[in-house]
């Protein structure tokens, strides 16, 4: 039987910064993605594969509100995954989730939320900083899928927070597609 993960997937510069890749918070160096063209991000970029026919996605309230503006009215291979996966959203202010199907709320803890749904599959984050911050501090990430591009911005949010907990993690992999490196880094004893 396959173990199973809280997968965070992240677009980074190469100093760290995840804030604002696609430039839709409109912070002046936003947009930092689409350098390289769009085909950069297009298509199941993170490859992963079948955790998208059996896992939940785990999104915080801003990555959620992006998404439903994207993938509902889209029809690929890799859009048609995201709609059909069960997404989580972590969000106080949210009521309706109508926009982005197969949505529903977090009830009560986010990490409790997490390690509860980790016992019957995989658990994807996609984006949401606040998210992968407060996972990360609790120690609750198994793996990193992060695709590296090559920008360098010095300032913005960074995926591993001051106040992270220390983990240590093993390369996995490391691919290069076009300008971008795909780097997937695992705990030990996955």
């Amino acid at each position: 039987m396959n173990r199973t993960r809280t997968i965070v997937v992240a677009f980074s510069t190469l100093d760290g910064i995840i804030q604002d890749p696609a430039g839709s918070d409109g912070t002046p160096a936003g947009g930092w993605v689409f350098r390289n063209g769009p085909e950069a991000v297009a298509g199941d970029r993170f490859k992963l594969g079948p955790a998208l026919d059996s896992g939940v996605l785990v999104l915080g309230r801003r990555t959620w509100e992006q998404f439903a503006q994207i993938f509902p009215s889209r029809t690929g291979e890799f859009d048609v995954a995201m709609n059909r996966i069960p997404k989580l959203v972590a969000s106080r202010t949210l009521t309706d989730l109508s926009a982005f199907p197969n949505s529903s709320l977090m009830d009560g803890d986010l990490a409790q939320s997490v390690e509860k749904q980790k016992t019957e599959r995989d658990v994807i984050v996609m984006g949401s900083a606040s998210v992968v911050h407060a996972l990360a501090k609790r120690d609750l990430v198994d793996e990193y899928r992060i695709l590296f591009f090559s920008s360098a911005l010095g300032a913005g949010t960074r995926l591993f927070a001051a106040e992270a907990t220390p983990a240590h993690f093993r390369l996995a992999s490391a691919e290069t597609s076009g300008q971008e490196i795909l780097a997937r880094y695992e705990r030990p004893d996955s």
